[in-house]
């Protein structure tokens, strides 16, 4: 019996290894649930918001999942841009 090929190795994608639920659980602690819910408007955040609710919306609902994961970009963006500045001389 053969195995599986590995999967095809991404050292450029950012999402390459990163977990839905690390996703999730990432932007609910850096913008909370109501941040959250103003940028992606879904009831999973607006309405009683909880990880596990979340993770069932989005796995059926792949625009609000591509939201999200772009949100995701976006926040690992801006905290790369406020360590490189804030290392910079003032």
């Amino acid at each position: 019996m053969q195995d599986a090929p590995p999967p095809p190795v991404q050292p450029r994608n950012p999402l390459h290894g990163v977990t839905l639920e690390a996703i999730v659980t990432a932007l609910a602690a850096h913008y909370g649930w109501k941040g959250l819910g103003e940028r992606v408007p879904v009831r999973c955040f607006t309405s009683d918001p909880s990880v596990p609710s979340a993770l069932k919306f989005l796995r059926k609902t792949p625009w609000a999942r591509e939201k999200v994961e772009a949100l995701y970009l976006f926040m690992l963006r801006e905290q790369r841009r406020t360590a490189r500045d804030a290392g910079r001389p003032g």
